[in-house]
């Protein structure tokens, strides 16, 4: 089966697509802690892996960080999470990095989802070709 590569392209395929999947679960948390005071942006890393299986290299998640850039800081002394001169620390998420992102892994997750179509339709063609 490692020599398949329509099995291989179809495996690719399916591990960028749950790869963006992930990405895009983030980028989701990030957005929804936009107004969370203190909260830091999670970044996901990506690195290769060979897969026995198919006898190629994949793409998986790495490790998710955190952003240390700082947040914002707010002063508000009536708020309960200020500081002792009266500033609270906000998030270090930016909507427009974090909309960016999405939409490339939106778009990357097309193109994987494309590609296991097509390796699927071409699959399909050789077996009705050998079924004649």
């Amino acid at each position: 089966m490692a020599n398949d590569p329509f099995s291989s392209a179809m495996a690719s395929a399916s591990q960028g697509m749950n790869v963006q999947a992930f990405r895009l679960r983030i980028v989701s948390e990030n957005l929804s802690n936009t107004d969370t005071h203190g909260f830091r942006r999670k970044m996901v890393s990506f690195q290769n892996e060979y897969d026995a299986r198919t006898a190629s290299d994949r793409l998986v998640v790495g490790n998710v960080t955190l952003d240390q850039s700082p947040g914002e800081r707010l002063y508000d002394p009536g708020h309960p999470l200020s500081d002792q001169q009266g500033y609270v620390l906000m998030s270090n998420v930016d909507m427009m990095i974090e909309l960016a992102d999405a939409r490339e892994a939106g778009r990357s997750y097309e193109a994987n989802l494309t590609t296991f179509q097509q390796a699927r339709k071409m699959y399909s063609g050789l077996l009705d070709l050998i079924r004649r």
